[in-house]
């Protein structure tokens, strides 16, 4: 329950679709979940790229960068994994709201987590995108050193390694980024959204 009190809610003068028409589509949470070095904000970035040439408004919220500064005070104990991934879907809810496409790239390795964002907005706002690959493939890549710090007892709490990753079990779309190339997954993503009249 939340600490807040004597608060009211103040109703906006301009309403959600009010936006979505002025912006010409939809607005909904794309959220890409997987295992670090799996692609998730590679992909995300590529994705945005590609819906802003399509004049589709849209903003990615990465979780490195988003621990830089709301989500500063955070570590990654279970706790805060949850608080994190809470806070990320109050954000995307705003997003949303404003009529735009937010792209989300979090590990977010809880199921509970991520059906508590998807529990936050309305039927065919959130977009369970699970970009998968093996962990011997993410370890290969290894992009920022993670892995080998995991192995090596230096970061605690690692996910896949010292914590769970809890792979999701009805995505939306599954985006297989060791056998797909970064266009390919794009464009299977872009034709989901026209197919299900999203964009």
């Amino acid at each position: 329950m939340g600490k807040s009190t004597n608060i009211v809610w103040h109703e906006q003068s301009i309403l959600k679709e009010d936006r979505r028409k002025q912006n010409g589509h939809n607005s909904f949470v794309l959220w890409f979940t997987g295992l670090s070095g799996s692609g998730k904000s590679t992909l995300a970035n590529a994705l945005a790229a590609r819906l802003y040439h399509e004049s589709v408004r849209n903003y990615v919220l990465d979780g490195d960068n988003i621990r830089h500064g709301l989500n500063k005070d955070l570590g990654f104990s279970d706790e805060d994994r949850t608080e994190n991934i809470r806070r990320i879907g109050e954000v995307a809810k705003l997003f949303v709201d404003s009529g735009q496409v937010v792209l989300t790239a979090f590990i977010s390795p809880f199921k509970a987590d991520r059906e508590l964002v998807r529990n936050l907005l309305e039927d065919k706002e959130f977009i369970e995108v699970y970009v998968k690959c093996p962990i011997e493939t993410c370890e290969e890549r290894d992009p920022k050193g993670l892995y080998q710090k995991a192995r090596q007892g230096v970061i605690k709490e690692f996910t896949g390694i010292s914590s769970p990753y809890e792979e999701p079990e009805n995505p939306e779309i599954i985006v297989e980024s060791h056998l797909n190339s970064i266009e390919e997954s794009v464009e299977k993503i872009i034709s989901y959204l026209k197919e299900h009249q999203l964009i």
